[in-house]
């Protein structure tokens, strides 16, 4: 019998073009390519198989070194949702995997426990995608653009319906703020619906591709976990990470 792993394919998409730190998804964190971390946590998730997606034949070869499966997309891809897509066609042409989970390249601590957490919400409702967000409790995170919030209403325990994502301080008023995080499980037949349509007057604005989605009406249930993954943005987030990770 099938098990919820074989109808899920998780996607990781990389490339080296970087402004703020170039040839990042190869840096060296303890002797191992980040992307390569990257993959090692998913696969650790253990909720479906892992393939990265790049345009970098260098890449494809570190991952392949290490192991996993590198699957090579076009160069020109507008986001790394398009390049998951190219990258889920090929590596399951016939869509058996009904769940696309993307996992940014450049999280190299990711719990596989909150990656478990992203797909969740997909089994407990109607949601098109799903994805995670952890409470602020920072002050200062609050009021910073660099931290995106989401703003949704309870749709069960440990859960939201997403209503708006901002880099505004919102919701007004008393309550908690949640810190989105850029992990997404998408059904397929959203992934493709999504790639297809035109960036929209919000994603535009606020530069978050996710308004897209709701912006068309699709639904994106949001998991809350307990911590925020160390992001490498900049040579001083590698540091911390190598730090963080220098006795793994």
């Amino acid at each position: 019998m099938a098990s919820p792993r074989d109808h899920t394919l998780i996607v990781i998409p990389a490339r080296m073009a970087s402004a703020r730190l170039p040839g990042k998804p190869l840096a060296d964190i303890g002797g191992v390519p980040m992307v390569v971390r990257v993959a090692r946590q998913a696969h650790l998730a253990d909720v479906g198989q892992v393939a990265v997606a790049t345009d970098s034949s260098e890449i494809a070869r570190a991952v392949e070194a290490a192991g996993f499966t590198a699957v090579m997309t076009r160069d020109d891809h507008q986001s790394g949702s398009d390049r998951v897509f190219e990258a889920a066609t090929k590596l399951d042409p016939d869509g058996k995997a009904g769940i696309i989970l993307n996992i940014q390249g450049d999280i190299p601590a990711i719990e596989p426990e909150t990656i478990r957490r992203s797909v969740l919400p997909l089994s407990r409702s109607a949601a098109d995608i799903a994805t995670v967000a952890v409470e602020i409790a920072d002050e200062a995170e609050k009021s910073n653009p660099g931290i995106v919030k989401v703003v949704g209403s309870p749709a069960g325990e440990g859960l939201l319906r997403a209503l708006y994502f901002t880099r505004a301080t919102a919701p007004y008023g008393e309550g908690p703020l949640y810190h989105h995080i850029g992990l997404y499980a998408w059904r397929r037949s959203a992934l493709e619906r999504f790639v297809a349509l035109p960036p929209s007057t919000l994603e535009r604005r606020e530069s978050l591709e996710q308004l897209r989605a709701l912006e068309d009406g699709m639904r994106i249930d949001v998991a809350i976990v307990d911590s925020v993954p160390l992001g490498v943005d900049t040579p001083a987030d590698l540091e911390r990470a190598r730090q963080i990770l220098a006795a793994d």
